[in-house]
């Protein structure tokens, strides 16, 4: 853990769900369609168009149900692992509270794997839907190439240069750590519909945990941290969430499929 009380870094994810009230009243106006009923209609037409494969709605549709924080500090030490508004899990509350930190960390900057392409424009329009201040996104985080926002999908493609088959999963499981453990993102729904809102932050929190190894990785790729600082730290990372894992059983899971790194051939 770093003893840095700023911090330098904010790693974050979010978990989503089709807003349903939102595609009645756009996609189907005058039809008198329950939330539950839009959504179903609006994926298999998304089905449809994808020839059978994908039913994700455009991000325009999605409202957070989980949103996951992670600060680091200077020296690239973790500074804790927030699922914010635990237990209550409200997206109005996450969503308020996200940016309020954001805004006051405004010298730290962002870390997320996709976020420029989805998490971090579906905390924009959350914010303009509460009408929010989401300053600390309008400026030098919104510049593609610049560092404000470290995306590390765009730092490993070459900004969108190549494609990345198999993203964070494989390049968690490159590094020994989890990835995917009992959760995949194409679940989120049904588990929000059964009322787990539990589970979808912890599989938002181990996102985030993945997250993070990857950045240390990208650290060392550029210069920034030495192998052997890096493998120190994620040490240092297993240690605190054995500890943490005591008060928050939901982390079990993912220390049960860590591994360690073991490079081949």
């Amino acid at each position: 853990m770093s003893t840095a009380t700023r911090p330098a870094y904010i790693v974050f994810d979010i978990e989503t769900i089709p807003d349903g009230e939102l595609l009645s009243r756009v996609r189907y106006p005058g039809e008198d369609l329950t939330p539950e009923q839009a959504v179903q209609r609006a994926q298999e037409e998304e089905r449809q168009r994808s020839n059978g494969g994908s039913d994700f709605l455009p991000l325009s549709y999605q409202i957070p149900v989980a949103v996951c924080m992670a600060p680091i500090g200077a020296d690239f030490r973790l500074q804790g692992l927030h699922s914010l508004d635990e237990p209550n899990y409200r997206t109005a509350v996450m969503v308020q509270t996200f940016w309020k930190l954001i805004n006051h960390h405004g010298q730290a900057k962002l870390v997320t794997f996709n976020g420029r392409c989805f998490d971090l424009p579906v905390m924009e329009l959350a914010a303009f839907r509460y009408g929010l201040n989401a300053s600390g996104s309008f400026g030098e985080a919104r510049k593609r190439f610049g560092e404000r926002h470290i995306d590390l999908l765009e730092l490993l493609t070459n900004h969108g240069a190549v494609r990345l088959a198999g993203g964070l999963d494989l390049l968690s499981k490159l590094l020994g750590k989890p990835g995917k453990v009992e959760t995949k993102g194409n679940q989120v729904y049904d588990l929000y519909r059964r009322g787990c809102l539990a589970e979808i932050n912890a599989y938002c929190c181990f996102d985030v945990l993945d997250t993070y190894f990857v950045f240390l990785r990208s650290r060392v790729l550029v210069g920034a941290l030495t192998l052997e600082a890096e493998q120190t730290i994620v040490r240092e990372t297993k240690h605190w969430l054995e500890e943490e894992a005591r008060k928050r059983p939901a982390l079990r899971p993912y220390l049960a499929a860590w591994g360690d790194w073991k490079p081949w051939p």
